[in-house]
């Protein structure tokens, strides 16, 4: 056999790593231009994309030298890049001098399977397993075309081959080859039985193997056997699975990683963050890289929890950067994990908007490795929302020649489509392919929907939009009934009598302006429109007001009241009030120091208005409006970064329908409770008239006319919304009614619209006659004016007897008289309501002292020194954490 043989034994044997050597170094010695398509093939599977196009430049400077193997060989690395067109030219050309060439045969099979002829891959694999009864990889590529085909008996015959010959090689087989063999064809058993219902084979057969496998081998088979099962839509049965395996090896960092990535694709961010930080523990206690843990932690924090990405990402790229070479941990790998961390930190940058920092970390990357793909999409995109559109474009053209489904979804989200249909159907084939996320990629089967939408082909799009959205909506937990019941509970909380009982408070400013409506009805325009005046700054979609929200859920859950936004409201103080106010002012005037007004247009804030008014009664309030029908389809065509949180009921016509039903109610609510204080701007209408749309809306917030407003499109500002692309474009009206092209499709958003709105009774929500009565109760006792305080809390006591705080103050005045008996009971309420108060405890256990009821004493005692060993608390907040809260608002 000579080196040549070899080496391509070595790729046959999938041992990459060691092919790239040996290849580099024949080489060195050599100048044998027949071994450069290997070392290509080596480098493309190493993910070197760089070194191997330099190689593959070599290559066509000699392809006349190359012999029909190398031809081959270099069609295999063509095929890896995704240059198939070359690929298949090549082997078309080696089979027409020699048609028994086993490898061409099986390299034209994968091309044609990628093309979607099942039928010639299949004759052709065949073939090739004829000729070279030993080439292992292709009887597994034939099960898996079998399988693929739901033609199940072929499948596991071909799977038998593959393992028979296997068991015949085995002996003179390297011990990692036959081991990843051996892997390849258990998971294809798994999948087989899973394909066919044979799951009590499949889990009988994998308990058989946890006695005989080594913990790493039998850890690798349940990570594959549940990315099968999610592939399948059993979630449920993927994250026991992983479950049950961690109560084998609690320690086993791969089923930690892997379930820590199942509950953020579901969309459980605080159970992901959880997983991760165990796995970072793990990883340190273990002495194997964190790096990736902690680039991973950082990603799944950047929506929700941008500091702690930040510091996770600081983190990664600290822990990085001090990386030294190892046997266990190459240098490639250092390499990779400092891109990566690097990437982790423009991430951060970039959702802070702090945009050059990011942009030249980015470049950065780039610098390094112009074909490093995160960085490639960050700076794309972060380029779409600086309106940088031909960079961004160019950046996705990249990304399309690494990872072709990658790279279209990110040119068709900035409105570059494909050009034929065979890109749109390869496509669909990688959105079917069965991951974690499922059986299909719904986001990129949303993508291929409006390419098709754009080629006219409207009932092939609206059927990937339903099965997009049909397997989104098996993992969200939208619940259409609650979202009702809320708006009917702003309705009621923000009612006309709380406004005209709770009078002159609350700021008189005039900065804030707030646009918002349904998404997708137009907010952006509108807010692109008014950020075009000199004196208007446009901040985007703000998270304040539901961080106000937020606040007071926490405020009134460490009180214990039981009440929770928005009938929480009715308690704030005209001091509390005007604090909150100020806090929202000083968020505001951050992002434009010298504006007269700022706008938030985050739309959902509808359901916000009656707190809006309640901070700021001079507020401008802008309400969007739009044909309903085609809100619904934008919004069903539409994956949303926020799936998991408030936009879950896009992913269901029915639900978009009670949404408009109830945004409607609310609206028609807020506009009795405000008369003529709420201005609405039709969509069409500033489609059709824009200029006097614009005057409208100016002369509302009262500033002077300045047309600028009018190249909206050519405004210098970021946009972050899905409407990212549509600011940029000059006013269009191929928008307008697009329902029509799907109306035969609209049934189940005409039933949600249209169905009565029928609220569950609203049995628990208390009405305080004044605000203020703990804050007030606390202030009288600090000053020791004790009747007054207890005067005070009782009488919040007498609406709301389960108050946890109120019954521990009253408590407290008890023991302060003297009357330690009576104060007891109160203290214990006030505990059993609100457990994680250790001062309230501290407290409690005082009392019982002075009384004597040692019983009681050691019971509590033992009762929380469970607790505090465990860390089972909620919330582990002191009294004086509840001072300072008490202070702060």
């Amino acid at each position: 056999m000579n080196y040549i043989d070899i080496l391509r034994q070595l790729a046959d044997q999938q041992q990459f790593t060691l092919l790239h050597l040996n290849a580099q170094r024949y080489l060195q010695e050599s100048a044998d231009v027949q071994a450069l398509p290997l070392l290509a093939l080596a480098l493309a599977h190493l993910g070197e994309r760089s070194e191997a196009e330099a190689v593959l430049a070599q290559i066509e400077a000699c392809l006349a030298d190359l012999d029909l193997d190398a031809r081959v060989d270099l069609a295999a690395v063509y095929c890896l890049l995704w240059r198939s067109a070359e690929a298949v030219a090549l082997l078309e050309a080696a089979l027409a001098m020699s048609d028994d060439h086993s490898l061409a045969l099986a390299r034209l099979a994968w091309c044609r399977m990628q093309e979607g002829n099942r039928a010639e891959a299949c004759i052709l694999y065949r073939r090739s397993a004829e000729l070279m009864p030993d080439r292992l990889p292709v009887w597994s590529a034939l099960a898996r075309l079998y399988l693929e085909a739901g033609d199940y008996p072929p499948a596991q015959q071909a799977l038998e081959m593959a393992i028979g010959r296997f068991e015949l090689l085995a002996a003179n087989l390297p011990e990692v080859v036959a081991a990843t063999f051996m892997a390849q064809f258990r998971g294809l058993q798994l999948e087989i039985w899973l394909s066919t219902d044979a799951l009590a084979q499949a889990d009988a057969w994998l308990a058989e193997r946890r006695q005989t496998l080594p913990e790493e081998e039998w850890t690798q088979l349940i990570l594959g056997y549940s990315t099968l099962l999610a592939g399948q839509e059993r979630h449920a049965e993927a994250e026991e699975s992983l479950g049950n395996a961690l109560k084998h090896y609690p320690q086993n960092l791969a089923l930690i990683s892997q379930l820590a990535e199942l509950t953020q694709l579901q969309g459980r961010t605080i159970q992901t963050v959880q997983l991760l930080r165990r796995a970072i523990r793990l990883a340190k206690d273990q002495d194997k890289p964190e790096v990736g843990l902690w680039v991973r932690l950082s990603a799944a924090c950047l929506q929700q929890m941008e500091d702690q990405a930040g510091k996770a990402a600081e983190r990664a790229v600290e822990l990085a950067e001090a990386m030294v070479e190892t046997e266990a941990v190459p240098l490639q790998m250092i390499r990779q994990l400092r891109l990566q961390a690097k990437n982790a930190r423009a991430q951060v940058e970039s959702q802070a908007q702090h945009f050059d920092e990011a942009e030249t970390l980015f470049r950065e990357i780039l610098e390094e490795n112009p074909w490093f793909v995160p960085a490639l999409q960050g700076l794309g995109q972060q380029q779409m929302q600086r309106g940088n559109l031909d960079e961004a474009v160019a950046l996705f053209e990249r990304i399309k020649e690494i990872d072709p489904a990658r790279g279209y979804s990110a040119l068709i989200n900035a409105r570059r489509f494909p050009d034929d249909d065979d890109s749109l159907r390869r496509m669909e084939k990688v959105a079917r392919q069965p991951s974690l996320e499922g059986p299909v990629r719904s986001g990129l089967l949303l993508q291929l929907a409006s390419a098709w939408e754009k080629r006219k082909e409207f009932d092939r799009a609206f059927a990937l939009a339903v099965e997009a959205n049909d397997s989104s909506k098996k993992r969200l937990r939208y619940d259409p009934r609650a979202h009702r019941n809320q708006c009917a509970r702003i309705r009621a909380g923000f009612s006309r009598s709380l406004y005209e009982h709770r009078p002159a408070s609350g700021l008189d400013s005039t900065l804030p302006v707030y646009v918002l409506g349904m998404p997708r009805s137009g907010t952006t325009l509108v807010e692109q429109i008014l950020a075009g005046h000199s004196q208007i700054f446009g901040a985007g979609e703000l998270g304040v007001i539901p961080q106000v929200v937020q606040g007071l859920n926490r405020w009134e859950r460490h009180v214990g009241s039981g009440r929770h936004y928005p009938d929480a409201v009715d308690d704030l103080t005209p001091h509390a009030r005007a604090g909150i106010a100020n806090n929202v002012l000083k968020e505001l005037r951050e992002y434009a120091p010298e504006a007269r007004h700022v706008v938030d247009k985050l739309p959902h804030n509808f359901e916000n208005i009656g707190l809006i008014k309640f901070l700021f009664p001079q507020a401008k309030i802008i309400s969007v409006r739009r044909d309903p029908r085609d809100i619904a389809i934008s919004n069903y065509f539409t994956d949303y970064q926020a799936k998991h949180g408030g936009m879950g009921f896009a992913y269901d016509l029915t639900s978009i329908g009670e949404q408009l039903a109830d945004h409607n109610l609310l609206m028609h609510h807020w506009h009795q409770i405000f008369p003529g204080e709420i201005l609405e701007i039709n969509y069409e209408d500033v489609v059709d008239d824009l200029e006097g749309s614009a005057r409208r809306m100016l002369d509302y917030i009262g500033v002077e006319w300045e047309p600028s407003v009018l190249k909206f499109n050519e405004l210098e500002r970021t946009v972050k919304t899905a409407s990212v692309w549509q600011v940029r474009q000059p006013i269009y009206k191929t928008s307008k009614a697009r329902w029509m092209r799907y109306q035969d499709h609209l049934a189940p958003l005409i039933q949600g619209t249209n169905a009565k709105i029928c609220p569950d009774p609203i049995g628990d929500m208390i009405t305080l006659p004044l605000p203020g009565f703990l804050t007030d109760g606390v202030e009288l006792y600090r000053q020791d004016d004790l009747d007054g305080a207890e005067l005070s809390f009782k009488k919040m006591l007498h609406h709301n007897p389960e108050h946890a705080a109120c019954n521990y103050m009253v408590g407290l005045v008890y023991c302060r008289k003297g009357h330690v008996g009576e104060a007891s009971p109160l203290l214990e309420k006030a505990l059993e309501k609100a457990p994680w108060h250790r001062e309230w405890r501290e407290n409690l256990e005082r009392a019982y002292r002075l009384v004597g009821d040692q019983d009681k004493l050691l019971e509590l005692q033992n009762r929380y020194l469970k607790k505090d060993k465990t860390g089972d608390w909620s919330d582990d907040e002191t009294l004086a954490d509840f001072e300072m809260l008490f202070k702060q608002n």
